[in-house]
């Protein structure tokens, strides 16, 4: 599980990174504006979409009701049953797309209800070129699963980073020649679609697992994946609800607000979209599987160490994040039309972003735990009522607190949730912490705090202006005190005998030379 966990990781983070210099592209040539507001917001519904069908209900239905079949029926009935859901899943977003299109000024006055006059034809018109885009990336999804499904995590998790290497070549295609930006970024949001489906279904094919697309058809299978789907639909809902809620919330206040608040949940997705999507993605197979064989001892000790290994990892990206933000958005976006007044003004959504990093990430350790039993419902319930507290707290915070209104209301929420997933669990038997987990993470939280000290110590002494510096100073200067903030947080793990650095050296030592043996 771990070194799937770290496959999937690395590959994110190279994708993240990848991400992350899209979005420098983007708030240096568009800056906190109009232009940037409607393109955000036209990548909210395809986003949305995709997460609710490729990423949310229906993978959390699909991947154990494939897995399953694959131990149980054999290749052939599995391969069967992935191509009926492919084509379910196709036509029905089919069908979708063509409505939405047609109803498109509709859902931006819905969605987008402080835009006016610009910044409403600016995002019909780019919502309409982004939407389909939700089509191809949710077929992707499902090639992916299969993938993941029978433990091949490195194909899939590669090729999503064709959305961020096509989108940096459209910002350039769109600044240097065609002279519009948003548009051309649109555009190659739809494209960077149609690569992604390519090369999964392409690895699909060369590992012997690709379905194929067939006549739509209600069979027993497709039936008993939309009843599982169901509710995981609804609560996949829930959560882009809150979404969605944050973003009609960001539109009504000033202009740049949408982009302010982006750029800081950007940075604090790097490494929740590392950690969660990793753990989330390679949890799910192996608790469907202990949970067929009935294993409940393998339950336990997989839930524990998952968590394990995602505190260890951002318990620190959580403090590091609120100790250096202003520096932080500074260093990354500060250029161009991204000001440092804005980049501080996100550097202070960021820390209430932040603040919640561990309840989002630990949201996708504990959701698998339901969804491998089978039970979408649940969630769903939790779901309904932290989106309540979401759209209360939202209305409640944005007015007082402006750009920090939402993304708090967001941490509380998700606080909320986890926390309820967690109770639940350990009621049904599934979440037992053992001794092993319980110390380690008070030792992980004493070596993050640490850090985050140290870092904060050596910014005030060395860089106490850091925001307002020029350049390639600036850049250096943040990428010194992340390394730094590393090399403490390792000594501080190592002290409290968390890792051991010897051990740790000493098994890369050894990773590297069985690779130079083969």
């Amino acid at each position: 599980m771990l070194r799937n966990f770290l496959t999937v990781g690395s590959w994110t983070m190279l994708s993240r990174v990848l991400g992350l210099i899209r979005d420098q592209l983007l708030a240096a040539f568009l800056g906190a504006g109009p232009a940037q507001d409607a393109y955000l917001v036209s990548l909210r519904l395809p986003n949305m979409f995709r997460r609710l069908f490729g990423e949310g209900a229906f993978n959390a239905a699909f991947v154990p009701m494939f897995t399953a079949k694959y131990e149980t029926e054999g290749r052939t009935a599995a391969l069967r049953f992935a191509g009926q859901a492919l084509s379910a899943l196709v036509a029905w977003l089919v069908i979708l797309t063509i409505i939405c299109e047609l109803c498109m000024p509709l859902i931006i006055s819905i969605l987008a209800p402080g835009f006016q006059g610009e910044r409403f034809e600016m995002a019909l018109t780019l919502t309409q070129i982004t939407f389909p885009y939700m089509i191809m990336i949710c077929a992707a999804a499902l090639v992916s699963g299969v993938l993941n499904g029978l433990g091949k995590f490195s194909a899939a998790s590669a090729a999503y980073l064709s959305f961020n290497i096509i989108g940096i070549a459209a910002i350039f295609l769109g600044a240097y020649v065609w002279h519009s930006v948003a548009l051309t970024s649109a555009w190659g949001v739809v494209i960077s679609g149609i690569v992604q489906l390519g090369a999964l279904y392409w690895a699909a094919h060369r590992a012997g697992v690709a379905p194929h697309l067939v006549r739509p058809s209600f069979s027993k299978d497709i039936r008993g994946l939309m009843r599982r789907m169901g509710p995981g639909l609804v609560g996949s809902g829930v959560t882009q609800m809150n979404l969605m809620v944050d973003t009609i919330i960001a539109t009504r206040l000033p202009v740049g607000s949408p982009s302010i608040l982006y750029f800081a949940d950007r940075i604090n997705q790097l490494p929740l979209g590392v950690l969660g999507a990793a753990a989330g993605t390679t949890l799910l197979p192996l608790l469907t599987r202990h949970v067929a064989n009935n294993d409940r001892a393998s339950v336990h000790a997989s839930l524990n160490r998952a968590l394990d290994y995602a505190l260890l990892l951002t318990l620190p990206a959580t403090m590091g994040l609120i100790a250096l933000a202003p520096s932080i958005m500074a260093g990354l976006f500060s250029y161009g039309h991204f000001t440092v007044a804005d980049a501080l003004k996100s550097a202070q959504s960021l820390r209430a972003y932040a603040l919640g990093l561990p309840a989002f990430v630990l949201i996708k350790v504990f959701s698998p735990g339901f969804f491998a039993e089978g039970d979408t419902s649940t969630p769903v319930r939790i779901g309904f009522f932290t989106l309540g507290l979401n759209l209360a707290l939202n209305l409640a915070l944005y007015k007082p607190l402006a750009h920090v209104g939402p993304p708090l209301a967001s941490t509380i929420a998700a606080v909320v949730n986890v926390a309820i997933l967690a109770v639940l669990l350990h009621r049904r038997g599934i979440f037992q912490p053992d001794p092993r987990l319980k110390s380690r993470s008070a030792r992980i939280i004493g070596a993050s705090l640490m850090m985050a000290l140290w870092v904060a110590a050596a910014q005030k002494f060395a860089a106490p202006d850091l925001p307002n510096w020029h350049g390639i100073w600036r850049l250096s200067m943040l990428g010194a005190l992340i390394v730094f903030g590393g090399v403490v947080y390792a000594i501080s793990l190592d002290a409290l005998k968390v890792l051991k650095l010897s051990d740790v050296l000493a098994a890369l030592q050894t990773r590297i030379a069985r690779r130079r043996t083969r």
